[in-house]
């Protein structure tokens, strides 16, 4: 790990760390223990958990001052695109992330460098350690300066694919999308549903998620992505 895109890491985080094995626990993916497949409950994955509580909270705070006349709903809509792994990829590009990880070769050969699901997991552990190290206000300080922009980018709260999808449909004279649980797999207390929709005129597409909900939204977007390609 080259000191040099660590130090500049340091700079970007706004934090010294006294801990220094936090960081480089956040850094270091979890295919580095085994060489092959991540090996689980590592440091890493411990840091990205809690991070990624830290993140939603202090989200979830920043809009509730930003947008103080919104409702729950449009807040949620906010939230949940901000804090989503397409976001925590751009901030960890933006700070310099991409280079200061260290990766097994399969990992490296496979491009994990630029893999946005990697670098948003990355970027949650580092904040994680942030919050281990020094507490939640440096933490916090982090993700207010690195996420203010992406906050204020979005005048109006993005819809959610549902109601995306139905306005595409109604719009072109359409019924409403037709929504059916398909499947079900995994234990009562961690299911996995699968959910197709259907749109008149279009062959439907299945969706996963951990509740119905979730199928459903992850049905909706996929269908979008397939009339809008």
């Amino acid at each position: 790990m080259d000191a040099g895109p660590i130090h500049d890491l340091c700079q970007r985080l706004g934090h010294e760390f006294a801990q220094s094995q936090l960081l480089t626990q956040a850094l270091t993916h979890p295919s580095v223990a085994q060489g092959r497949a991540p090996r689980r409950n590592t440091p890493y994955e411990r840091l990205e958990f809690l991070g990624d509580r830290v993140l939603g909270l202090v989200v979830a705070d920043m809009l509730f001052h930003r947008f103080p006349t919104e409702a729950e709903g449009a807040l949620a809509r906010r939230h949940a695109a901000l804090v989503r792994r397409e976001s925590l990829a751009v901030v960890a590009g933006q700070i310099g992330l991409p280079p200061c990880l260290t990766l097994s070769k399969g990992e490296e050969d496979a491009g994990g460098r630029g893999n946005p699901a990697l670098l948003a997991d990355a970027c949650e552990a580092v904040i994680g350690a942030l919050y281990a190290d020094a507490g939640f206000e440096v933490a916090a300080r982090f993700v207010r300066s690195a996420w203010t922009a992406l906050m204020d980018a979005a005048a109006q709260p993005p819809k959610d694919a549902k109601t995306a999808l139905q306005e595409w449909a109604q719009g072109l004279g359409k019924p409403l999308p037709v929504y059916a649980v398909v499947g079900q797999d995994g234990p009562p207390h961690d299911p996995t549903f699968v959910v197709s929709v259907t749109v008149e005129g279009v062959d439907p597409v299945h969706g996963t998620g951990a509740s119905k909900r979730v199928a459903e939204q992850a049905a909706a977007a996929l269908l979008l992505e397939k009339v809008k390609a």
